[in-house]
This record gives structure tokens, sequence and C-alpha cells, in this order.
């Protein structure tokens, strides 16, 4: 049975694929026009999705503070003014990077003690880093949604109980 640590992260994939099949589907403008909302545009959401799922990772790797500081402002310039078909590219290498991380852990249960100056270090474990980036995902794909909404399209369902079904269906 696979691991709960991949079928989560498995899910996330699913939903922000989702999500850019969806947004190819509509105006081209859309990705990038302003809006008044969280963020200022669509591409705003994803460029922040990527950052922060890359800096997990990084996290998750064992990497310091400063060091991850440092990626972080360089994945914000990275990520500017990237079209939605790059995003994508980028998006997909990422989980590559993960799936690559995953496989070369032998307990996805490990503990680990990720150290911030704020708040400390941290005793949790890779799976409760993961549920973190899935629920952040979740998060912001809801953005993506009410955006898109606030623009006159409709959204696209990527609720995990959608993603059990569309996976019981290619078994």
């Amino acid at each position: 049975m696979k691991h709960q640590t991949l079928s989560l992260y498995d899910y996330h994939v699913w939903a922000n694929q989702r999500i850019f099949e969806h947004l190819k589907e509509l105006p081209q403008d859309i990705y990038q026009k302003e809006i008044q909302s969280v963020f200022s545009s669509i591409s705003e959401v994803l460029a922040h999705i990527y950052t922060a799922d890359t800096t997990w990772l990084s996290v998750m790797s064992g990497d310091g503070f400063d060091e991850i500081t440092k990626l972080r402002n360089q994945l914000r310039e990275k990520t500017k003014g990237k079209s939605i078909e790059e995003m994508e590219t980028m998006f997909f290498n990422l989980s590559e990077r993960f799936k690559a991380f995953f496989d070369r852990q032998g307990n996805l249960d490990q503990a680990v003690f990720p150290e911030h100056p704020n708040f400390g270090r941290l005793e949790t474990n890779l799976f409760e880093l993961v549920q973190h980036v899935v629920n952040h995902g979740t998060y912001h794909r809801g953005n993506i949604t009410a955006m898109l909404r606030q623009l006159g399209y409709p959204g696209i369902m990527t609720d995990y109980v959608v993603y059990l079904y569309a996976m019981k269906t290619k078994r």
C-alpha cells in the first residue's frame, strides 16, 4: 500500500495540474490580469505556491534558514513574468524533485527539526510537512477559484474527494 505521504502529495500534484489545465482553456489574458483580491493576479498566486513548495522541499531536505531565505528571494525573481506554460513546467519539475526526495527517504515518518529565528525549533515529521504543503496549496487554489469567479469565469473542482473518485476510475 502506498504511504500516506505519497498519496497526499500525489493529490497536490493532481490538483495543481487541474488548475493549469483549466486556466489554459480560458482567455489567455486572465492569467496575468490585475485584480483587486488577495493576490494581484492569478499568476502571482501560482508563483507564491511554487515558491512555498520549493521552500518546504528545502526545509525537508535539511537546509538552514539563511540558505532558504536566499532561495526564496531567487525564486521570486525566477517566477516573475513567466507564462502559464513556463510555470506549469516549473511545477512539473518541482514535483519530480519532490518524488526523487521521497524515493531517497528510507522512512517517510522520520522526524525532522526545522529551525526558524522567530518561531524556534520545531519537532515534526515529513508527513506533517507534506500535509502543510498540500493544505497551503489547497487554500491558494481556492483563492484562484474566487479570483476566476470575480473575473466572470468558473473555477474547477480540486477537492480531495474528487481526486479519490478520479483515481478510482483509473484502477
